[in-house]
C-alpha cells in the first residue's frame, strides 16, 4: 500500500462519523445507513442561518425519513434596509416557509428580535421550554463562539437547554462564514451533500429579500468545498459535537 492509499484508506475510516447515519462524507455514494426515524430540531438565530449552516443535511434528513424542525430564533425583523421591523418580519416569514417547503423541515419561529436577542433568565426558560416540548433526538445550532451576537446567544440558550435536560438529545453545532462569523471551529462530523446541493441553494436563494449571492458564492460555497476536500468528497456540510467535557477527562 503507497502512501496514498494509506492517507486515503485511513481517512475515511477516521471521517467515516456520520449524523444518524446520513452519507459518510468520505464516499460519494449518497448511501442511508441507519433507517430508524428520529426527530431533528435545527435552531438558527435568523431566517437563511438554517440553510446556510446545514441545508444539505436538513434535505438529506427529512428525505430519510427524519422528521426535520426548523426554529428561527427571530423572524429577521431588522434584515430590510427600508422596512420597518413588521414589513421586514412578513416577508421574511414568507421566505422562510418556501425555504421549508424545499428542505421538508417543519418550522417554528420563536419571538426574539432581531439583532436586539438576550440572554436571560426568561430566555432561557423559553428555550427549554420548546426543546422540551418538541421532545428531539438531536439538536443542530449555531456554534456559540460566533462574531454575531445574535448567532452567539442562539448557540447559548441551545447548550443551557442541554445542560440542564440532563444532556438528554445530541446536540452538534453548524458554521456560518467560518473565520468571520464562526470562530475556532473544529469539526468533529462530516455529512455528503453532493445529492442534495442544488436542493440546498435553491433552498438558501429562497430568502430573496437577503441577497445572498455575494455572501454564500463567497464564503458557503468554498466552506462546502473546503469541507469535501477535507473529508474526501466533493461537497460537504461539518459539524462539531457536544461532549460530556467532565466524562471525556
Amino acid at each position: 500500500m503507497n502512501r496514498r492509499e494509506m492517507i486515503k484508506k485511513t481517512g475515511m475510516a477516521a471521517l467515516g462519523a456520520t449524523v444518524l447515519g446520513l452519507p459518510a462524507a468520505a464516499s460519494d455514494s449518497g448511501k442511508i445507513i441507519d433507517t430508524r426515524r428520529r426527530k431533528v430540531l435545527v435552531i438558527g438565530a435568523h431566517p437563511d442561518d438554517p440553510e446556510t449552516g446545514c441545508g444539505g443535511t436538513m434535505c438529506l434528513l427529512a428525505d430519510a425519513g427524519h422528521e426535520v424542525v426548523c426554529v428561527y430564533l427571530t423572524r429577521g425583523e431588522a434584515g430590510i434596509p427600508g422596512k420597518s421591523h413588521d414589513e421586514a418580519a412578513a416577508i421574511r416569514v414568507e421566505e422562510c416557509k418556501k425555504a421549508c417547503e424545499i428542505t421538508g423541515a417543519r418550522y417554528i419561529f420563536m419571538n426574539q428580535v432581531d439583532g436586539n436577542t438576550q440572554v436571560n433568565q426568561e430566555r432561557y426558560q423559553e428555550m427549554r421550554a420548546l426543546i422540551e416540548r418538541e421532545n428531539p433526538d438531536v439538536v443542530l445550532t449555531h456554534w456559540p463562539i460566533d462574531s454575531h451576537r445574535d448567532h452567539a446567544v442562539c448557540g447559548m440558550l441551545v447548550l443551557d437547554a442541554w445542560r440542564r435536560m440532563g444532556r438528554s438529545f445530541q446536540l452538534y453545532y453548524f458554521e456560518v462564514m467560518t473565520g468571520d462569523q464562526t470562530q475556532m471551529f473544529h469539526p468533529t462530523h462530516w455529512v455528503n451533500i453532493g445529492s442534495v446541493l442544488e436542493r440546498k441553494h435553491k433552498a438558501c436563494y429562497s430568502h430573496v429579500s437577503q441577497q445572498l449571492e455575494p455572501i454564500f458564492e463567497g464564503w458557503h460555497v468554498p466552506m462546502e468545498r473546503f469541507r469535501g476536500i477535507e473529508s474526501h468528497c466533493s461537497v460537504a456540510e461539518a459539524f462539531a459535537l457536544h461532549t460530556d467535557s467532565l466524562a471525556s477527562l
